[in-house]
């Protein structure tokens, strides 16, 4: 689970008097800042066991709630159509929703100074559901920090924990002004910063081969990544595929490239 950080708050449970479910609809405005909206079951059992997470209101449906571990907070009662309602159109919740206040971001510096040695660098991912399977293959993998830009990249909102199954609260969020300036910071610290790029001749397994340290950058879908910030990484490199293919979903790409930075980290089963 995500460890209670320097710069994120302790939290405290809240207890909430119990609302009428068409009170509190989904609205834009619980996604900019304010509490959020996780729904499906790996995403709220995962935030329910995190102690840096602040709840507010958990609705399950009976079946649902017959899954659910005593713990800090008692859900609500509810049927899957009052869930439907408090949730944007399409969200499959299978029965259960937890309205929250979103993690707080980490710093930098703090976590490489917590020992990091697997991060992921995303230079203006814009997709929610690219951005949460990301964070799902940087939990499979053993990357625990992913760096964001502080614009221009989406929030951590129901849609990217929805599709992270539980690894928001595992894989610490970091914001940076300026992901060039911050690929720097990593490469003072010891990391070596590999940018994935497709017109680079350099295979990706030996780009990151023996490195103690690794940070893999990924670019938007569609432009990669942008120039200043190819030329802050150390080295770019190439994920070899089918002459065929132009290019893979950046998601996929991720998972491909944190398997080979961390393999061999864990042991075979």
């Amino acid at each position: 689970m995500r460890r209670n950080h320097p710069k994120r708050r302790q939290n405290t449970d809240v207890a909430t008097r119990p609302d009428r479910p068409e009170t509190q609809r989904f609205s834009r405005r619980e996604e900019e800042g304010g509490p959020v909206w996780l729904w499906g079951t790996h995403a709220v059992m995962a935030a329910l066991a995190n102690p840096a997470r602040r709840f507010h209101t958990l609705l399950a449906t009976e079946n649902a709630a017959q899954k659910l571990p005593a713990g800090r907070l008692s859900p609500q009662i509810v049927t899957a159509k009052e869930i439907d309602q408090r949730l944007p159109p399409g969200a499959v919740h299978q029965g259960i929703a937890l309205r929250a206040d979103p993690l707080e971001e980490a710093v930098l510096e703090d976590v490489i100074a917590a020992g990091a040695t697997r991060i992921a660098v995303l230079d203006q991912v814009s997709d929610p559901h690219n951005l949460g399977a990301i964070f799902r293959s940087a939990a499979a993998f053993g990357f625990t920090g992913l760096v964001l830009q502080t614009r221009n990249a989406p929030t951590i909102t129901g849609v990217v924990a929805k599709s992270a199954a539980g690894a928001i609260e595992s894989v610490t969020e970091i914001r940076a002004v300026n992901i060039a300036r911050a690929l720097e910071e990593l490469g003072e610290a010891g990391f070596h910063t590999v940018g994935l790029a497709g017109e680079s001749a350099r295979p990706l397994d030996q780009a990151v081969k023996g490195a103690a340290k690794v940070a893999i950058v990924l670019g938007a879908e569609g432009p990669g990544l942008r120039p200043a910030v190819a030329k802050a990484c150390a080295e770019l490199a190439r994920i070899p595929i089918a002459a065929e293919m132009e290019s893979l979903n950046v998601s996929n790409a991720a998972a491909i490239a944190f398997y080979e930075a961390s393999r061999g980290s864990f042991p075979a089963t």
